[in-house]
């Protein structure tokens, strides 16, 4: 999703989604800061409107990435990526800091996380199995082994239909679980990115713990650590004004 070019606005805005997210998830942010930007919300391979793929390491995401954007012939851009998304961006910082002059990570540290999706796979095996003709009939499938009414409206975004009526996965479902070990590792890259960063976390999360800031702070000396209250994983989600404040700041105080 490109929004094209704002004149007189300040550098483009690439954004990143989360595992088994998409670019349609960030519509209303999206429509917030296109009116001073340009903003490039990106479908990850597998995901989205993007193609299936074997490999989902983070180097090749960011190549992917990268490519983009060499076509649309971005030169230097602000950076913003959630969850898996947020290592894909780390990546592509550390390898590539001359192009990224502001870095956002929401929601992730750049350490290696253990399994944590084994519901959300089982949850996506039974209603492929089950070929629910409606998104309610996939929602029952999904309540058996999901408790959790939002975490299954989130999953239910990537359902289509087919020309026989099927609700189907429109992920690479087969791509994402072959090579869930790669999405569950520390990001790619060599050197640190110096460049200014914010590292937005929910109070309710457990995925950038206290323990982890000598591990983000060696991957990104220069980031600012803040909480939003109330905020779980899906932060974005949930807290979408205090989110956008944060960036929005952050991103403003660094251009001056």
């Amino acid at each position: 999703m490109d929004t094209g070019d704002v004149e007189g606005g300040a550098l483009p805005l690439v954004v990143l989604h989360g595992l088994f997210g998409s670019a349609d998830n960030w519509r209303s942010h999206i429509k917030h800061w296109q009116t001073r930007r340009r903003v490039i919300a990106v479908d990850l391979r597998n995901h989205g409107r993007s193609p299936h793929i074997e490999g989902m390491a983070y180097p090749a995401m960011a190549k992917d990435v990268m490519a983009l954007l060499d076509a649309l012939e971005i030169e230097r851009f602000d950076l913003l990526g959630h969850s898996m998304g947020g290592k894909v961006a780390i990546t592509l910082a550390r390898q590539h800091p001359q192009r990224v002059a502001r870095l956002v990570v929401a929601d992730v540290a750049p350490v290696a996380y253990g399994h944590g999706h084994d519901d959300v796979f089982a949850a996506l095996r039974r209603v492929e199995s089950a070929q629910p003709t409606s998104r309610k009939d996939a929602d029952r499938v999904m309540a058996a082994v999901i408790d959790s009414v939002p975490t299954r409206q989130f999953l239910a975004t990537n359902l289509v239909r087919d020309d026989d009526g099927i609700m189907r996965w429109r992920v690479g479902l087969d791509e994402i679980a072959a090579d869930y070990e790669a999405i569950i590792a520390a990001p790619g890259g060599d050197s640190p990115y110096e460049g200014p960063t914010l590292l937005l976390r929910g109070s309710e999360s457990h995925y950038v713990l206290d323990r982890y800031r000598e591990a983000i702070e060696a991957v990104l000396p220069a980031v600012e650590l803040r909480t939003l209250e109330g905020a779980g994983h899906w932060l974005h989600a949930e807290q979408p004004e205090a989110f956008r404040e944060a960036v929005d700041a952050f991103l403003e105080d660094a251009e001056t």
